[in-house]
């Protein structure tokens, strides 16, 4: 009797390796549109999140077409690329998406002068906003270039807060208030001019 059971759970069991296989064959899990391996329990780099079911050993991806903006992620440059100059123009309404919201953050830009600017330079601040447009502390700088001056860095921070400071309030419609207020905005600046050719530099 006992081993009439054991050969049971051997076939059921098999039965289900089996159909969890065939599964997998028919719904490939495609990682190449993600930007990062999936997590892994000692994983130290960005990652995807992934999740998997108790037949299926992974790691799975969830396949969903994230909408546009859904990690509140921008980079600002300083001079804009021309196919991309009309998301550098804030709208004239209040702002009701996401898209809006990183026209008007482009379109507050204003680098330092190029006689006290460093080509290339890059910093990444970290804000969040009230439903009513104001920011809810002072942007906290993430990321800056390597190796260059603390008073370079110190120029660009306060240029990024300027820029912020004379855009603001923003005028959000109740929707996009409700949606951003408290969530985190990371905004990356590259000042990609090209300041070696600027008049009266060596």
């Amino acid at each position: 009797m006992l081993s009439r059971v054991v050969q049971y759970l051997i076939v059921a069991a098999s039965a289900v390796l089996a159909t969890s296989a065939d599964a997998r064959r028919r719904h490939p899990v495609d990682a190449a549109p993600f930007a990062h391996a999936p997590c892994g329990v000692l994983s130290g780099e960005p990652c995807t999140p992934s999740f998997c079911s108790v037949f299926n050993h992974g790691p799975c991806i969830p396949e969903i077409d994230y909408p546009i903006g859904q990690n509140l992620q921008l980079t600002i440059q300083s001079v804009p690329p021309r196919d991309d100059a009309a998301k550098y123009r804030k709208p004239d309404r209040d702002l009701d998406t996401i898209s809006d919201l990183f026209a008007a953050l482009r379109s507050c830009w204003s680098p330092p002068p190029s006689d006290d600017a460093r080509e290339g330079m890059q910093m990444s601040v970290l804000f969040s906003f009230k439903r009513s447009g104001e920011l809810i502390a002072a942007p906290r700088v993430t990321y800056s270039t390597r190796d260059v001056p603390q008073q370079t860095r110190d120029l660009y921070r306060k240029a990024i807060s300027a820029s912020l400071d004379a855009c603001l309030p923003l005028k959000f419609t109740g929707g996009l208030g409700g949606t951003l207020a408290g969530r985190p905005i990371m905004i990356r600046y590259v000042d990609n001019r090209d300041l070696g050719k600027q008049p009266g530099r060596p």
